[in-house]
């Protein structure tokens, strides 16, 4: 029996390629995992697939994984990371040649993709993930007052989010509006908000309770 026909063979093949995808967009491996992971997820799809039905499931994973990537580098809500993570799962469970394969696949893409934040403590993340975590802070040593007074004014002052905070979103205080983040708290829209704290110019809100 060909090993790679196994029912938990996907587990290994996806969980591998998508380690190494999603490491290489956390991690700046100058491609090299770029390509073993475009290797894993070909060999996955080529061996279930048929011609016609093979690539339609590889764009759908690679859109997917472009979503991912979108979101971190521009948008940093989550969004479109969902939708990523969604298309991965769909076209691997898709191309899997039975119920029990697709769910070894969905398995392999979700510990994969979980298991390639490793990499961080291991190899230099790239950049672009630095707003997305919030992890960037304006001090005085690199040249930077560590608080925008106009922003630290703001400080328990009142006022409405403008939309659906993941927790990331637009907030509105007398008359003006500010990008926010909520305390890992998910706002929806009109939700009344306080500031609570300033850092620079990143601005942690609350929900002020009834």
């Amino acid at each position: 029996m060909d090993i790679l026909t196994l029912n938990w063979m996907p587990l290994v093949i996806t969980g591998l390629g998508t380690l190494f995808l999603i490491g290489e967009i956390l991690v700046n491996m100058r491609g090299f995992f770029g390509l073993l992971g475009i290797g894993f997820i070909v060999i996955y799809m080529s061996v279930n697939l048929d011609p016609s039905s093979f690539a339609t499931m590889l764009i759908i994973y690679f859109v997917g994984l472009l979503l991912i990537i979108i979101d971190g580098k521009l948008l940093n809500d989550g969004t479109l990371a969902t939708l990523g993570t969604a298309s991965m799962l769909v076209s691997v469970a898709i191309a899997a040649p039975n119920f029990t394969a697709g769910l070894y696949a969905v398995l392999g893409v979700l510990i994969g993709g979980g298991a390639s934040f490793l990499f961080l403590k291991v190899f230099k993340k790239r950049n672009m993930w630095n707003r997305l975590t919030l992890k960037d802070r304006l001090t005085e040593e690199a040249g930077y007052s560590s608080m925008n007074e106009s922003y630290a004014s703001l400080i328990g002052k009142e006022g409405v989010t403008l939309n659906v905070m993941r927790p990331v979103g637009t907030v509105k205080i007398e008359n003006q509006h500010y990008s926010a983040v909520s305390n890992a708290q998910w706002l929806e829209k009109d939700t009344p908000i306080k500031v609570v704290d300033v850092d620079g110019t990143k601005i942690l809100v609350a929900k002020i309770d009834e």
